[in-house]
């Protein structure tokens, strides 16, 4: 870029009530250092809320903003329209799609701003239409309702994604990954090396770089074998595999299968199995609005009685119970308390 004539970038920060602090601070931070390395405010940034009131982050802190979505759409046909809107949020974020959001976010994707979602953002995003056959991603938490709500998105579990002019990234430190994968954009590699320098990081990675610890270290095993058969386990939730074609897939009997999975988890693979896949019900009850039959389908259980028996024998609750619970937990509205009651 010639520094004779340098070109400054105008950043809207989109906050969403309980928006997650860690994964705005890392964004921010990223384009504040940038401007250090350059010498110059290659990028300015202002804050939107729907209202353009003040808004409360995950944290409990307050933060002001300078314009409302309204004064945000007048901006896109003033010298004042941004090159970057990036929408921030938590694990909320469903509880806060605004249809003056949706259109304005729209309205910049046909003025050619570049969009991007922070931790559950992409929700945002998806909710607006913008992810329609896009690659992206999400929190991994929030990635069953996301899926099944959002089915032509083309989620990935990296730390974030870039698809033409839309970037989405997953939340926490990868923030500031993608914020430099965007920066570089601008400006190169070199100037992405120099925040790293400042912010002392060793290096920005990449979308290829996944969400989740590694099996090994979330399970405890370093068996290949077992980690090969857990991993298909997961890929199959909705439609179980049976246990003897996976002790194909690894060229064992199943009695070998079942030796492993006893001698390292205590249990045999079949109820490792329905584990798994009740934890993936648990995540579509406690996050979405799914009917309890729908998530037992999505689960793998043929006979919602059998999933709502499973689920009890193994959360204390059963899945209406849980769902009610975790309403209560998050501070629902009265309204959605009833309809809760009723599923």
């Amino acid at each position: 870029m010639d520094l004779l004539a340098p070109t400054q970038r105008q950043v809207v920060f989109y906050l969403v009530p309980g928006f997650d602090i860690l994964t705005f601070a890392a964004a921010m931070e990223a384009f504040r250092t940038a401007n250090s390395v350059r010498g110059y405010g290659a990028y300015r940034w202002r804050l939107v809320s729907m209202d353009g009131h003040q808004v409360k982050a995950n944290c409990g802190l307050y933060f002001q903003v300078t314009d409302s979505i309204a004064s945000g759409r007048r901006h896109l046909s003033s010298t004042q329209r941004p090159n970057i809107v990036i929408v921030c949020s938590g694990s909320n974020a469903g509880d806060h799609a605004e249809r003056s959001a949706d259109a304005w976010l729209r309205e910049c994707k046909r003025y050619g701003v570049t969009l991007a979602g922070l931790s559950t953002g992409a929700e945002i995003l998806a909710g607006a239409g913008l992810l329609t056959d896009k690659r992206c991603t999400i929190h991994w938490q929030s990635l069953p309702g996301f899926v099944e709500r959002f089915s032509r998105a083309h989620v990935s579990l990296g730390i974030f994604e870039v698809d033409g002019d839309v970037y989405t990234c997953a939340g926490g430190a990868a923030g500031f990954d993608m914020t430099a994968h965007l920066i570089g954009r601008d400006h190169g590699e070199e100037v992405v090396a120099g925040i790293c320098e400042h912010v002392v990081v060793d290096r920005v990675r990449g979308t290829t770089v996944r969400q989740r610890l590694p099996l090994s270290k979330r399970t405890g095993t370093v068996n290949e074998t077992l980690r090969f058969l857990i991993e298909k386990m997961e890929e199959n939730l909705s439609e179980p595999d049976r246990i003897g074609n996976l002790a194909d897939a690894v060229c064992l009997s199943r009695r070998q299968v079942e030796r492993l999975f006893r001698f390292e988890f205590g249990c045999s693979p079949a109820r490792y199995y329905r584990k798994l896949r009740l934890d993936y019900a648990n995540r579509l009850l406690v996050e979405t609005a799914m009917p309890v039959i729908d998530v037992a389908i999505a689960c793998g259980f043929v006979s919602p009685s059998h999933f709502a028996r499973c689920y009890r024998d193994t959360y204390g609750r059963s899945p209406q119970q849980m769902r009610l619970f975790s309403s209560l937990i998050r501070g629902a509205p009265a309204f959605a308390l009833k309809s809760v009651a009723r599923t």
